[in-house]
């Protein structure tokens, strides 16, 4: 009687496994990001295709500094983000940090990237913004990742509050929302 028992299991398991399998294959790649609305600056080139898209919600960290270059001023600069990413569906795929930025996904793997371009996105948000990856380390998403856009922002400009000689070196955090639009040579 085991024996049968562990046949039907084995049987099922089986069938399981291989209906699994086939509900991968014929899956369509995610739809191309529209660009339409985006100033060409941010644009990805041409031969990328899209390989992920998340939500990134979270904090941006900017400090009180002396101003470079301009004695007896100051002003507030971006010193990283801490922020989780979302699918689409809400599920939390990965983090976002710094410095220096890293989109770290929960398989591990984890890219760092360079600013290409930037451009406006209305008062009170962050700027559009294009970098071109860095070779990721670890294996699994990120692998492969030539571009990615920060697009849809929401906040995270630096503080109104004052910055001067009496509170340099003062953090304040502020909260932010963009998405990330993670790109891949076709």
């Amino acid at each position: 009687m085991h024996i049968r028992t562990l046949t039907v299991l084995a049987s099922t398991l089986a069938a399981a496994l291989g209906l699994a399998a086939c509900s991968g294959m014929g899956a369509k790649p995610l739809p191309m990001f529209s660009q339409a609305s985006l100033p060409d600056a941010v644009k990805v080139p041409a031969g990328h295709r899209v390989a992920m898209e998340t939500v990134g919600a979270g904090d941006i960290t900017y400090e009180c500094r002396a101003k470079a270059n301009t004695p007896g001023q100051h002003e507030w600069v971006f010193v990283g983000p801490d922020a989780k990413l979302t699918d689409r569906a809400g599920k939390q795929v990965g983090t976002y940090y710094g410095p220096p930025a890293t989109w770290e996904n929960a398989d591990g793997s984890k890219v760092t990237a360079t600013q290409v371009a930037v451009a406006p996105n209305g008062t009170g948000n962050i700027p559009h913004q294009l970098v071109k990856a860095n070779p990721a380390t670890g294996m699994g998403a990120m692998q492969g990742v030539s571009y990615i856009q920060r697009v849809a922002t929401q906040g995270g400009v630096a503080p109104a509050a004052a910055c001067g000689a009496t509170n340099m070196g003062q953090k304040q955090v502020v909260k932010y929302q963009a998405d990330y639009i993670f790109y891949r040579a076709i």
